[in-house]
């Protein structure tokens, strides 16, 4: 599958990674097409690993995950445009999470509303799913480093979320829970502040949340 990758960063490096060692086409997207962050991530992959811009790693694939920071999400998402998008699968990794205040941080969006239901709205066509985003990255792709934990997953299209969570077995997760619709992402968007704070005690960030009892 071609898949593109928006983000330079550890999140995007690393699901880059997993993907191309699982046998996909990853093109890695940031703001310019030189970016040098990219190509090194390319070079070091092989020759399914590619670098360009934002909309390059958009229309290059067939499904597309959001790895950016959550304060410039929908700056990008916008900046490349719903028709880019078409109705291809979105994953939306990123969390609003404002560390202006100090930490544990506080949320740009909240409550009655969530960064993936205003991602969905920026692409109507599109077909957005929000899940990962409540581990470290490397247990992303590596569940085991995490002890197993649950994968929640949310979104308003089944198939979507059949893709992607075939995808999320293809990572390691053996434990998915589909919470419904996208407005479920302001829980697990919420969850964030909690895990950060768990971080601190904890001493490091290879752990995640484990639904009990069910």
């Amino acid at each position: 599958m071609k898949i593109g990758v928006l983000g330079t960063g550890m999140v995007g490096v690393t699901i880059a990674t997993k993907l191309v060692q699982l046998g996909h086409h990853v093109t890695m997207g940031s703001r310019t097409p030189n970016n040098h962050a990219a190509a090194h991530w390319a070079q070091l992959n092989g020759i399914n690993a590619s670098q360009g811009t934002f909309a390059d790693a958009v229309f290059y694939s067939e499904f597309v995950f959001i790895c950016t920071k959550g304060e410039v999400t929908l700056e990008v998402v916008r900046m490349i445009g719903p028709n880019a998008f078409g109705d291809k699968v979105v994953v939306d990794v990123s969390n609003p999470l404002d560390f202006s205040r100090g930490m544990p941080p506080s949320l740009l969006i909240c409550n009655t509303d969530s960064l993936g239901e205003h991602v969905q709205k920026a692409l109507p066509y599109a077909k957005v799913v929000k899940t990962l985003n409540i581990v470290n990255c490397e247990v992303m792709v590596a569940p085991s480093k995490g002890g197993d934990p649950t994968m929640l997953l949310c979104g308003n299209h089944p198939d979507a979320k059949a893709t992607v969570t075939a995808l999320l077995k293809d990572f390691g997760w053996t434990d998915i829970v589909d919470l419904g619709d996208i407005k479920a992402a302001r829980g697990t968007e919420m969850l964030l502040p909690v895990w950060l704070s768990l971080w601190n005690i904890v001493g490091h960030p290879h752990f995640g949340f484990r639904i009990v009892g069910r």
